[in-house]
């Protein structure tokens, strides 16, 4: 059981570099931002375990798993990994995250809450998520690509001196970079699915109760490619990856995740959902825009604040589970499975 954990730990960190070297390849080769990358393609990459796993559901007639999976996911994304990963590396936030970025995670947020609100998300208000998603992104992959070009045209391209050696060398190969790309993606797959699978039969060796690990271990599991991502490229200092990839993979969560899920079969949402785990979500990300634009930098003091919000959250869960408080939890899954 050791072995699986360990194995998925070491995959996900070789996975995590090649994700981060071939999508700031890709950037820097198609004149597109590092943030909007981010955004993009890596947040899709990391989120795509929970789709796979949501529309698994929605086809078996257990759709309502998608909405757990996808409300934990996105508190995680910014209390936990984005908290572990200022720890690491503090960020100085880019200006495009405060003005467009968020304001688009809270429109998805705000959206998902409304259409939660009676209890069943119906396939029109899928459809209306996703369409809204396909929208945003190409017209920030438009947008990023002519300022970039602007810049270029306005300056002399800055010298290959202050660029990574490694980047260098393969910016002007893109098929290098998306193998590079390719590897990342499946080897966060892979190495997730192995990590959740090892933590599982080591706290079921030691005694805990399923109920707990589902909403620790397994809970811990579905963020971890976000994580590793995001840790990487904080060390790296491609920060703009970071704060991108946790922003895109809360829209990507809500808007094709549960945008596709429901177009497959309308999603029930629980009532414990709604009363506390989506007003969890809300808080966590609108208390992100003040950690953004007070002070010069998301930095350490902010990052222990988010850790121990999620703390907060998943200690508060578990009581509530302890004392009977919560609903069911039938089964015990890996969220990569």
């Amino acid at each position: 059981m050791y072995f699986w954990l360990i194995l998925g730990l070491i995959t996900l960190i070789i996975a995590g570099e090649f994700l981060v070297r071939g999508a700031v390849g890709i950037a820097k080769r198609f004149h597109i931002s590092t943030l909007v990358i981010g955004m993009t393609i890596i947040s899709f990459g990391t989120s795509a375990p929970e789709l796979l796993v949501c529309l698994d559901a929605a086809m078996s007639g257990h759709p309502e798993i998608a909405i757990g999976n996808v409300v934990g996911s996105n508190i995680a994304n910014i209390a936990l990994v984005l908290g572990v990963t200022v720890l690491i590396l503090p960020i100085v936030v880019d200006r495009n995250s405060k003005r467009i970025d968020w304001p688009m995670m809270m429109l998805a947020t705000a959206l998902f809450a409304i259409f939660a609100w009676d209890g069943e998300i119906q396939r029109y208000e899928g459809i209306i998520l996703f369409v809204i998603l396909a929208v945003f992104t190409y017209w920030l992959i438009r947008n990023s690509r002519k300022k970039t070009k602007k810049q270029l045209a306005a300056a002399a391209i800055e010298s290959e001196e202050d660029e990574d050696d490694d980047i260098a060398k393969i910016k002007d190969k893109p098929a290098i970079s998306v193998v590079f790309l390719l590897i990342g993606l499946v080897g966060l797959f892979f190495g997730a699915g192995w990590l959740v699978h090892g933590a599982i039969d080591i706290a079921t060796h030691f005694g805990m109760e399923e109920r707990i690990i589902a909403v620790t271990v397994v809970a811990f599991g579905t963020s971890v490619p976000e994580l590793i991502t995001s840790g990487v490229a904080a060390l790296r200092g491609e920060t703009d990856i970071s704060i991108g990839n946790l922003i895109g993979s809360n829209l990507f969560n809500i808007m094709a995740v549960i945008g596709l899920t429901a177009m497959v079969h309308p999603i029930g949402v629980s009532d414990a959902i709604i009363a506390s785990d989506m007003w969890w979500m809300i808080a966590i990300a609108v208390g992100l825009l003040p950690l953004m634009v007070i002070g010069r930098k998301i930095g350490r003091f902010k990052g222990t604040l988010l850790l121990g919000t999620y703390i907060a959250y998943i200690a508060i869960l578990v009581i509530s589970i302890i004392n009977g408080g919560d609903a069911d939890t039938t089964a015990i899954n890996s969220p990569i499975d």
